[in-house]
């Protein structure tokens, strides 16, 4: 007995092979090839092949000694990124400005010349010249800092210094400064510190003022001239006091009669 053909419902070998065919000719090859994830290594997984110890990594991953675009090529060229990590601030460059006290009562602009190290783009270390202003404040002290950033020495790895200069007095001849004010002292002959005077008394800005004395300059005998001192930086526009100290000048030798007469008037 004959037995019926197996029917693939319209399928044979031929019409199988033409439809693989045409399947591989309309889809992307991609669909037959699942991508290969690569795994990103941690930060502590980099070793020292040598000693099996740890290297160091920066935050992206990457160690010292290895290349962004290629972990395992050595790139001897510095990183930009960790050289940012290595740059100090050097300390200040501190000079002395010294200042009169008419600078520091009036106020005034100063120019310093400096020399400071300066770092070229290849590299090399030169010397520059530069002039640098400084507005005096009337009413600065001795002490006053005034600081200029990054004008001081450049150097390999480090930012540029800063200089700052120091207020200091010059000493002055008359006037010696106690805060805002200011002290003098003058010398007075005894006959005039015995029966009074006029006194002329030098003022800080070169003028003079007549103080009148009317009655007898002892020891310790001082008068104060108001607004006469240093200018008061908190307060603008006011000025402190000028204390006139008296220093009486004996005479070295007196005659006989001058001894007689002095008994006479002053008693015994």
């Amino acid at each position: 007995m004959q037995h019926p053909p197996i029917h693939n419902h319209g399928f044979n070998e031929r019409h199988e092979f033409r439809f693989r065919r045409h399947c591989f000719k309309n889809r992307s090859m991609d669909a037959f090839f699942a991508p290969v994830p690569l795994r990103i290594p941690r930060p502590n997984s980099f070793r020292n092949k040598t000693n099996g110890s740890s290297e160091n990594a920066d935050r992206n991953g990457f160690g010292e000694n290895q290349s962004r675009s290629s972990p395992c090529k050595r790139n001897d060229k510095p990183n930009m990124y960790s050289n940012l990590t290595l740059m100090v601030k050097p300390p200040p460059i501190e000079r002395n400005l010294e200042c009169t006290l008419e600078e520091l009562c009036y106020g005034c602009m100063k120019k310093v010349k400096i020399t400071r190290d300066v770092l070229t783009l290849s590299g090399q270390t030169i010397q520059e010249d530069e002039v640098l202003s400084i507005k005096v404040q009337a009413g600065w002290k001795k002490g006053t800092k005034v600081t200029f950033e990054g004008m001081g020495n450049e150097s390999p790895r480090a930012y540029a210094a800063d200089v700052t200069f120091v207020i200091t007095e010059k000493r002055h001849s008359l006037f010696r400064r106690d805060g805002d004010d200011l002290e003098l002292s003058v010398e007075i002959p005894l006959v005039k510190a015995l029966t009074g005077c006029s006194v002329p008394i030098p003022l800080l800005g070169g003028e003079t003022m007549n103080l009148e004395i009317d009655e007898i300059i002892g020891p310790g005998y001082q008068r104060v001239i108001e607004g006469q001192g240093m200018a008061n930086k908190k307060h603008e526009g006011s000025r402190g006091n000028l204390k006139v100290f008296f220093v009486i000048n004996f005479p070295k030798e007196l005659t006989c009669e001058q001894r007689a007469a002095a008994v006479i008037l002053l008693g015994d």
